[in-house]
């Protein structure tokens, strides 16, 4: 990997998880009557440690217990309902919202840094 990837990676790989998972919790909210349907969501802050190579811990030896996961990388998981509906729908139209807002500001956030490091690099490449 060039020093450009490992500079800008971070950024990227956040604001392609961001994006992921306002899909996820867009189609929560589109599903909010639709009975039987599991909310799910991203675990962010594990799916960004793993895409930037910092969240799988390596075995040293033959006899160590590797680390298991509960699904695999880049899957949501289902969302724990606090208060469940009785036809099996586990959306809740309140929490969607919140976390679609909080996720939509995030990616506003990382959008604004991965602007600082193309600026920051610009400046550098022209000799500012």
């Amino acid at each position: 990997m060039n020093a450009l990837d490992q500079y800008l990676k971070p950024q990227a790989e956040a604001l392609s998880l961001r994006n992921k998972r306002m899909e996820i919790l867009g189609s929560n909210i589109a599903n909010a009557g639709t009975p039987n349907y599991k909310a799910r969501d991203l675990d962010f802050a594990s799916e960004f440690k793993s895409a930037v190579g910092q969240g799988e811990l390596s075995t040293t030896n033959v006899q160590h217990i590797s680390m298991l996961q509960t699904s695999p990388p880049g899957q949501a998981r289902y969302r724990v309902p606090i208060s469940p509906s009785l036809d099996g729908n586990t959306v809740e139209l309140h929490v969607e919202q919140l976390q679609f807002a909080q996720n939509t500001t995030a990616y506003e956030a990382d959008l604004q840094f991965l602007s600082e490091r193309i600026r920051n690099l610009r400046s550098a490449l022209r000799g500012e």
